[in-house]
């Protein structure tokens, strides 16, 4: 019999998860205006309701267009900033929403064209948080008049109404509205993501797995060996790569290698790092063997990638 869980890479995970929405809230604003935020070590959806904004995102403030219309997502692992792009001093976004009680802040003088936007910080709230994020590019752009957009502004936009609610069963709405919000970015992030991105899910989804994923996402540079990773599943080694490879469709030694070309593109898409300390960072023996493997899996050498990503 074939279950859901059978027939859909993340239907396991969701349950474990319990996702919990930290804040949910919004900014309305004119003329000029900067909001920074740290990083926020959890889910961060952002999405234009009116108007539009500037989003930088990572070290390198790189600035993305977003109207009226578009979802963003990203892992919440790095700093961030919104605003209408002028060069004017950032308001920390913590301290804003810290200092008013209403669901949405006012931001700008108040000369020039208004926006409306609705962000949310969710807690996924499952021993493999961190891991689960990780399965996510550094960003994920939904734009104005998909679907998938259209779904998340809506379910935004309820959620930040009922977490700054005080009407009977607000908290209970909150959760379950967040655990559609859950759903819908998995799904729009499967839409596009190649196969590693849907195995690392499946393995995700199985706890006996998670102390060896945790070793190889942690030290992906260290050399792995099977009866290693096998000893942190507490499982044999036969029985430890069969039951992986039987989860998450490679054996483990591949995802290995999947996992270093992933951690490798997001470096490239939002740090400055050398390829040369990239290499030696994600456990090659030179620049040009990390070279050949990052072309054979992307069709592009690092390089290449990363004067791609900087140009779209």
């Amino acid at each position: 019999m074939r279950t859901e869980s059978s027939s859909n890479p993340f239907s396991g995970i969701l349950p474990l998860s319990d996702a919990h929405c930290v804040i949910a809230r919004g900014i309305t604003a004119a003329g000029q205006w900067a909001v920074d935020f740290p990083p926020p070590g959890r889910l961060k959806l952002h999405a234009v309701v009116e108007g539009s904004i500037r989003l930088s995102l990572g070290t390198q403030r790189r600035t993305r267009l977003l109207v009226a219309g578009d979802v963003v997502v990203f892992d919440g692992g790095s700093p961030f900033a919104i605003g209408d792009g002028s060069a004017v001093s950032p308001v920390h976004g913590p301290r804003m929403f810290a200092r008013s009680v209403d669901p949405f802040v006012r931001q700008g003088d108040g000369r020039g064209e208004g926006a409306t936007a609705v962000g949310g910080v969710i807690d996924l709230r499952t021993i493999g948080q961190d891991l689960l994020l990780e399965t996510l590019p550094p960003l994920i752009h939904l734009r104005a008049g998909t679907e998938g957009a259209a779904r998340l502004i809506r379910l935004l936009g309820r959620l930040v109404e009922e977490a700054n609610s005080v009407r009977l069963g607000a908290g209970f709405a909150a959760d379950q509205l967040t655990r559609l919000i859950c759903i819908e970015v998995w799904r729009a992030h499967l839409a596009e993501a190649d196969a590693p991105a849907a195995a690392w899910l499946r393995a995700l989804a199985d706890e006996r797995l998670v102390p060896a994923l945790r070793l190889i996402h942690d030290q992906p540079a260290r050399p792995w060996r099977l009866d290693e990773l096998a000893r942190a599943a507490a499982m044999s080694r036969t029985a430890f790569a069969g039951h992986f490879k039987a989860i998450a469709g490679v054996p483990p030694l591949r995802y290995l290698h999947d996992r270093r070309i992933h951690q490798a593109r997001q470096a490239l898409h939002l740090e400055n790092t050398s390829v040369t300390a990239l290499a030696l960072e994600l456990g090659y023996t030179s620049p040009s063997a990390f070279s050949h493997a990052f072309k054979r899996a992307t069709g592009m050498a690092p390089r290449q990638y990363r004067e791609a990503i900087r140009a779209a």
